[in-house]
């Protein structure tokens, strides 16, 4: 291990996560309860943008964690916990589309409310209406809005999305969602940039046309 690491392991293990996890790899369960209890609801909202589908996203959820404790005896803290963590979920939601490629199935979007949302969810998705250009949600029929926000976002192809809900979501640096997704961070800003005008592009076609919330069209540019 060299200087740098040595400092980096240091340095990581004033994250409460980390040592969490550094219990669970001596086999504490209750260690792993807590982690699961802070983290299960983020990765599940994540998962389901990414899946469009609940049930399916509560069963990848079930996956990351199970692949979690798996990997425990092999667990170093060179990152933050969050880190590794958002990196098992990235591969498992990764392993899901491929999977939905060779096995298409109906969509069938989202169609209620969350009631279980997050206050940071709801904070990212008024930063997205925000920063799109848009006219004040005020002027706008709220709850549609932000249906329009999430259909917005999962039309943005896979891997913006991705970068999309760690950076806006979660707010993680650009330096963590690029090592998650295994880009460098120059090539994940262009990434970030690309998705904040098809973002744009979408929101400014539903305001200026008054259209009522729908599918838009699945945006296939995603490098």
């Amino acid at each position: 291990m060299t200087p740098d690491s040595v400092t980096l392991v240091n340095l990581n293990m004033n994250d409460p996560d980390v040592r969490l996890m550094l219990a669970v790899q001596q086999d504490d369960a209750t260690a792993f309860e807590e982690l699961m209890s802070r983290y299960q609801a983020r990765v599940l909202s994540i998962l389901r943008h990414i899946v469009n589908n609940r049930d399916t996203a509560e069963e990848l959820t079930q996956d990351v964690f199970l692949r979690v404790f798996r990997a425990r005896k092999n667990y170093q803290p060179d990152a933050k916990f969050s880190t590794w963590l958002f990196t098992i979920t990235n591969n498992v939601a990764l392993n899901a589309i491929r999977s939905k490629v060779r096995k298409p199935e109906v969509q069938l979007g989202i169609k209620r409310t969350d009631a279980s949302k997050s206050d940071a969810l709801m904070m990212a998705e008024n930063t997205i209406i925000a920063s799109s250009g848009t006219i004040p949600t005020r002027q706008l029929e709220k709850l549609e809005m932000k249906q329009m926000v999430q259909l917005a976002i999962n039309a943005l192809g896979d891997r913006q999305r991705m970068a999309v809900l760690l950076h806006k979501f979660e707010g993680l640096s650009y330096i963590e969602i690029a090592k998650i997704m295994d880009m460098t961070p120059q090539a994940l800003k262009s990434l970030l940039c690309r998705a904040r005008i098809n973002l744009r592009d979408i929101l400014q076609a539903y305001v200026q046309k008054g259209e009522k919330v729908k599918e838009p069209k699945k945006i296939n540019k995603d490098k």
